[in-house]
């Protein structure tokens, strides 16, 4: 008797059984949306770095776009191009100035389900991000330097008090001297359109804010019919109170893909 093609028969079965549970318990691909963040002038992308471990460790694909800061229009760009490049749904998340960007970057972009907006600009169409300053007047105009080249930034004396004031003194001081220049001329600049007229937004008010001014939060807020929440915090509020900001990211991203 040939027992040669019964001991592979066996073996193929026995094969076939261990992997079944293996491809059983594959994981199924993530309902969750990708999370887009975006940072504001006088900072990078790594200013996000305790927000993002709180979402990865809640299941989201986070990238944080790294903007020039040389001008509005080359910011929208790249950050359009982060956006096209997901193929699932995302959320955007934009801080201060990135709150501008994301207004003229989302437009358009299908797969954004969600807007999130922390102490952030958020002009209209072709209404210049810096629109309401005299209006709403801030410590933080008299406390930025502008160089020769016209990219300003802010009096490292004054950026903790101004800034960051709920931020340790020792990572307020690593801000103050990494901070990354803005060219001030796009603070006069303007997008033609406007993404929240057309996406569902959320808004965190920072009620400790002396860079934009909480008043200001609250218009754009209002004016765009955001979900609103307001916290106690200082214009960074995602350094200092990263858990809130995490999950008032979530709550947005849970509420567009029920």
């Amino acid at each position: 008797m040939n027992l040669i093609p019964a001991a592979v028969a066996l073996a193929t079965v026995i094969a076939a059984s261990v992997a079944a549970p293996s491809e059983a318990a594959a994981p199924a691909p993530s309902a969750k949306p990708t999370i887009v963040l975006v940072h504001g002038a006088f900072a990078d992308a790594t200013g996000w770095q305790h927000v993002i471990p709180l979402l990865e460790d809640d299941g989201y694909t986070v990238i944080a776009v790294q903007n020039s800061l040389f001008s509005l229009s080359e910011d929208i760009i790249t950050t359009k191009r982060v956006l096209e490049a997901q193929t699932g749904p995302v959320v955007v998340v934009g801080h201060s100035y990135g709150g501008a960007v994301i207004s003229g970057a989302a437009g358009g972009e299908a797969n954004v389900k969600a807007l999130v907006y922390i102490a952030a600009f958020a002009p209209d169409a072709n209404e210049a991000v810096g629109a309401f300053f005299e209006k709403y007047p801030t410590a933080l105009g008299a406390s930025v330097h502008t160089d020769t080249a016209g990219f300003g930034y802010i009096d490292r004396a004054k950026y903790h008090a101004i800034f960051c004031a709920d931020v340790s003194d020792v990572e307020a001081r690593v801000m103050a001297a990494a901070q990354k220049p803005i060219l001030m001329a796009s603070f006069g600049a303007s997008s033609p359109s406007a993404a929240w007229r057309t996406i569902p937004s959320w808004y965190m008010v920072a009620q400790g804010d002396l860079s934009i001014h909480p008043d200001l939060e609250r218009f754009y807020a209002k004016r765009m019919g955001a979900h609103t929440t307001e916290i106690k915090a200082s214009h960074c509020a995602f350094i200092s109170h990263p858990k809130e900001i995490a999950a008032f990211i979530e709550q947005a991203a849970a509420a567009v893909t029920k």
